[in-house]
């Protein structure tokens, strides 16, 4: 069957509804029937914006990596909490749609938005952040932030509040008391892996970072 000659539908709303029919139905739901179902229109209409189901795909993963939005801060000497923050916008954007988070394993962030990782290079340069450590920055930042909240995304409703699931005190009397003995949630955990991870690049490199960062 041709595509209309004119499009009956927009690309922003097809990626509207595929993320829709994604958070409510599961991921395994979606196709391009069901899409053009729920759009009120023909398969055909879709191509007038994609070509096939996987340009639609990698279109939902740029939508939700790119929710994330980034912090407005000023490069300088406290850099690594940019960061820090731009994790926490994007574990964020990822688990309100964690149908849909399976999407960034085979469409990466640093596939669909090259732009945004200009930007926050330039960021690291004009924070004084040596050229040589920026790769290995980026590359850390997004597989520690995608990697963590696709775990994250991942688990059951019944285990999400857990650190640990199915611990049992007289066969892990040591995990046990570690787990008594945690202050912080799931979210807050993450943060300081991030920050953890940042400022062990900095001593690493023997960056300065102000003692009232270096201290969180």
């Amino acid at each position: 069957m041709p595509r209309p000659s004119q499009p009956l539908i927009s690309r922003s709303s097809v990626v509207a509804a595929s993320i829709e029919i994604i958070d409510t139905e599961g991921l395994d739901a979606f196709s391009l029937p069901r899409l053009a179902k729920f759009l009120g229109v023909r398969a055909p209409s879709l191509y007038h914006h994609f070509a096939d189901k996987s340009e639609i795909l990698a279109a939902v993963a740029r939508q939700i990596a790119g929710a994330g939005s980034i912090p407005r801060r000023k490069p300088g000497p406290d850099w690594p909490e940019f960061f820090v923050a731009l994790a926490l916008n994007l574990r964020r954007s990822i688990l309100r749609h964690r149908n849909a988070a399976p999407i960034l394993l085979q469409y990466l962030p640093r596939d669909l938005l090259i732009s945004t990782y200009e930007e926050t290079a330039r960021f690291l340069a004009d924070s004084g952040v040596p050229a040589h450590l920026h790769v290995q920055i980026l590359d850390g930042m997004e597989r520690i932030t995608v990697g963590a909240a696709l775990t994250e995304a991942m688990r059951g409703p019944s285990s999400r509040t857990t650190i640990f699931p199915n611990v049992d005190p007289e066969s892990q009397p040591v995990l046990a008391t570690a787990l008594a003995e945690n202050r912080m949630t799931s979210k807050q955990l993450f943060e300081e892996m991030v920050r953890s991870f940042l400022h062990g690049v900095v001593r690493d490199a023997e960056i300065a970072v102000p003692e009232t960062v270096a201290s969180r």
